[in-house]
């Protein structure tokens, strides 16, 4: 997970059902309640706020933000904006076909190496014969 939840339990809830009966404190209703923070980037934030009476989602980001009526959208958002902030690390299946690429490679080479070297040697053994 490239996130970190704040709020397990509305967290969870936004994604099965209406968080309309979330209640909040003096303090979130003025700011928000917090559901999610980018790791790679502490300003990428998942926010549940209340807009003249409705609970929307809010993703925040910088010095910019975006409403969202539904869970489903303010997450896609989130999500793509974790996508720009975290580094493109490769899947491990990624990396197990690159290293059998490489093993491959590298028997190839050798395997060539040794045909090389065997063609020298008989070049060789044959030169050394007709002199």
């Amino acid at each position: 997970m490239n996130y970190r939840i704040s709020n397990k339990r509305v967290f969870e809830q936004a994604q099965l059902r209406s968080v309309s009966d979330v209640e909040f404190t003096e303090e979130q209703l003025q700011n928000g309640m917090k559901l999610a923070t980018a790791k790679e980037d502490a300003t990428l934030e998942l926010y549940l706020v209340e807009v003249d009476g409705d609970k929307k989602f809010e993703v925040r980001w910088d010095d910019s933000h975006e409403l969202f009526t539904g869970w489903y959208s303010a997450w896609e958002n989130f999500e793509w904006c974790l996508e720009i902030v975290t580094p493109d690390v490769p899947e491990p299946e990624a990396e197990i076909e690159l290293e059998a690429e490489t093993e491959i490679k590298v028997e190839s080479e050798i395997d060539t190496k040794i045909e090389l070297e065997t063609e020298l040697e008989t070049k060789t053994e044959t030169d050394s014969e007709s002199i």
